[in-house]
């Protein structure tokens, strides 16, 4: 069992006051359940690399199968529930303030199993022990985090530089593999940020990812023209699909933003 040193104070995050009452109340409802859960978010960033900075809402994860069970008990215990997209995220809402309840990743292509529960990392949050994400899903939680509005990707980079010894690198590969090239993007940002760190990334992974590259570029182009660009950000590249002709990968809508709706 792994377990985070470090409690997690709830002052440290600085949510309102009627917020953190809420969210203590939520991870003791969870906390008493048969759901199987993971926190993630803000709170799995700063056990896995100190980095605290300010949130107002907390991130839950949990299997696909087990959502409308844990919605429904929320449900049952008088909170509103919405479900924002069907195919990732839906929210337990106290009046303004609310959760996201997450059981697949934004590309809708990498749910939350079994598997995302064989590593234990836990942490004390508002008063409750909880398992936090562990770092090779979180690092796949935060991969396609890339607008103009919001990047994750120095959150990957520190998880990487201060868990690598503990990140499942071949898990990590095998959970990215219909995106390896999300995957070296973030390698070589890393070996980018961090150049006396390098070795933190098993040499193997860099060696494979480099190999996909060189035996694709020796591929013709794919005679479907695709944007995978909305696996990243819904708003920043609908024009490549209205008005320039690729074939959008993920089937969202033209007006989905995948904002915060409160």
């Amino acid at each position: 069992m792994l377990e985070i040193p470090t409690p997690t104070e709830p002052h440290s995050f600085d949510p309102p006051p009627e917020a953190a009452a809420f969210y203590t109340d939520s991870l003791k409802l969870l906390g008493s359940w048969d759901i199987p859960y993971l926190l993630s978010g803000t709170y799995a960033l700063t056990c896995h690399t100190g980095v605290v900075r300010p949130t107002k809402d907390i991130d839950v994860f949990c299997k696909p199968g087990d959502a409308p069970r844990l919605l429904a008990r929320f449900k049952q215990e008088g909170y509103d529930v919405t479900v924002e997209d069907e195919r990732w995220i839906a929210k337990v809402w106290s009046g303004k303030n609310f959760f996201d309840v997450i059981f697949n990743m934004s590309s809708a292509s990498i749910p939350i199993t079994d598997a995302w529960f064989s590593d234990v990392f836990t942490a004390e949050v508002y008063g409750t022990q909880v398992r936090i994400t562990p770092p090779t899903e979180f690092i796949v939680s935060k991969a396609f985090i890339q607008d103009r509005y919001r990047y994750d990707g120095a959150d990957i980079a520190h998880t990487i530089l201060r868990k690598h010894d503990e990140i499942d690198w071949h898990r990590l590969l095998s959970l990215m593999e219909l995106h390896w090239e999300v995957l070296l993007l973030h390698v070589l940002n890393f070996r980018f940020i961090y150049p006396t760190e390098r070795e933190a990334i098993p040499r193997w992974l860099f060696d494979t990812l480099i190999e996909r590259i060189r035996a694709q570029a020796e591929l013709p182009p794919a005679e479907v023209r695709i944007c995978r660009g909305r696996l990243f950000s819904p708003r920043d590249y609908v024009i490549d699909i209205s008005e320039w002709g690729f074939a959008d990968l993920v089937g969202k809508g033209l007006d989905e933003k995948h904002e915060r709706h409160v």
